[in-house]
């Protein structure tokens, strides 16, 4: 998976971005999505409020706003096209790999590593893993979403050693 990591707060360390990239590489290997391409850029409370009502329409900050790529465009080819131009074939994937970006806010991982009572990086591991599965289609607006999404999120972060301290 290719993650770019943008830290518009210069607060993030490299280790940290480090550890976030390899979590989500993780993650996507989980759910089967090795070969996506996403953004992941680090905010402050401002930038994240500005995003979440240009994008959401929502007039406060927040964690993090995933914004899932859906092309406005849909190619529709037979599937002998494909098997006869392996050069449309790679075109296409590489059409479909993007998946989104995340805006993480720093400052609400901050607070809110504080108020449960974990550990930061533990919080902004979350936050990624949280936003990566909304921009792979997995929502929490029932319950049954909640705990499918909510099951998973916790499963990649125990699995991958980021456990509630």
């Amino acid at each position: 998976m290719y993650i770019e990591m943008v830290d518009e707060t210069k607060q993030v360390p490299e280790e940290m971005q480090t550890q976030i990239r390899d979590l989500l590489e993780f993650a996507a290997q989980k759910i089967g999505k090795e070969q996506k391409e996403m953004v992941v850029t680090f905010v402050d409370n401002a930038r994240v409020h500005e995003v979440n009502l240009k994008y959401r329409g929502i007039d406060r900050p927040t964690d993090v706003v995933s914004l899932e790529y859906k092309p406005e465009t849909q190619i529709i080819f037979d599937e002998d096209d494909l098997l006869d131009n392996p050069e449309l074939s790679k075109m296409l994937e590489d059409f479909d790999a993007y998946i989104g970006e995340l805006y993480i806010s720093i400052d609400k991982a901050h607070e809110q590593a504080k108020e449960y009572g974990h550990s930061f990086e533990r919080e902004m591991g979350f936050l990624a893993v949280h936003g990566f599965l909304h921009i792979n289609g997995y929502d929490h607006y029932t319950p049954e979403e909640e705990a499918e999404m909510f099951g998973l999120q916790e499963e990649i972060l125990t699995a991958y050693g980021l456990t509630r301290e």
